[in-house]
């Protein structure tokens, strides 16, 4: 087993049980930050942990929590500070589909995506900024390449990533001048159990395709957001069609 050591630099990944979540805490901790880890599943989330500690070197924080109640971004950004931590960066990746026609949908459960999507994120992003401008650190908000467009079957969730992807870029400029970054990734439909959960598996969209896997989109998102990029679709060669912009000539990454 490998020691854990410090490395000064901390990082916060929301949704880490499984996924695109797990990948990017693998993508933090290869470059030696510190991770904290949260979600429901504890149980995957110590499992990756101590994969991430024997493999990185890092420490690593593990804390069970719902975001989708109106207080769960309190209860975590609370536990955060309980254990003296402070954040260098800030990944906003936990969410979800559903995939239904509206008129069909379950009201209580599209009002939970809703909060966990949107309010949760902006909660979370504003609770922990201030450690962000002392650390001159950055947010990664996890969208999607839905938020571009309206999509039928995902109108709630569709609506919910165009919400991040607008959130994300104002806040990228407001926070041009401080040091802090504000990064989109803005993933197609992904083979990482976001398909499942949201009942896309049998729709044309998924079935008999072959899906970029939730690696290969946590690679893309991390090296964006590491030079500072404010939004990148993983996949997408030519971004500027996509009206994809950089957070500054100096930082950007041309791909």
């Amino acid at each position: 087993m490998v020691e854990t050591q410090s490395t000064g630099k901390t990082a916060l990944i929301t949704g880490a049980s499984s996924g695109i979540g797990a990948a990017l805490a693998h993508c933090f901790a290869a470059d030696s930050y510190d991770v904290i880890l949260a979600a429901r599943g504890v149980a995957k989330m110590e499992a990756l942990g101590t994969e991430l500690s024997q493999k990185h070197a890092v420490k690593v924080e593990v804390i069970g929590v719902d975001l989708e109640v109106a207080d769960g971004a309190h209860k975590l950004f609370g536990e955060v500070k309980h254990r003296g931590l402070t954040l260098d960066a800030l990944v906003n990746n936990a969410g979800y589909a559903i995939y239904q026609e509206f008129k069909d949908c379950d009201l209580d459960a599209e009002l939970k995506l809703m909060q966990i999507n949107m309010a949760t994120l902006v909660a979370l992003t504003r609770l922990f900024l201030p450690d962000l401008l002392a650390r001159k650190g950055g947010v990664l908000n996890v969208a999607s390449l839905a938020a571009f467009q309206p999509g039928p079957m995902w109108a709630v969730y569709g609506a919910t990533k165009a919400f991040v992807l607008s959130f994300s870029e104002a806040l990228a400029e407001e926070l041009s001048h401080d040091g802090v970054t504000v990064t989109a990734l803005c993933p197609g439909i992904t083979a990482s159990g976001f398909e499942d959960r949201a009942g896309a598996q049998n729709s044309a969209l998924v079935k008999g395709k072959r899906l970029p896997t939730a690696d290969d989109v946590a690679r893309v998102g991390y090296a964006a957001f590491q030079h500072g990029r404010r939004v990148v679709v993983p996949g997408v060669g030519t971004v500027s069609r996509l009206g994809v912009r950089r957070r500054s000539p100096s930082m950007g990454m041309n791909r």
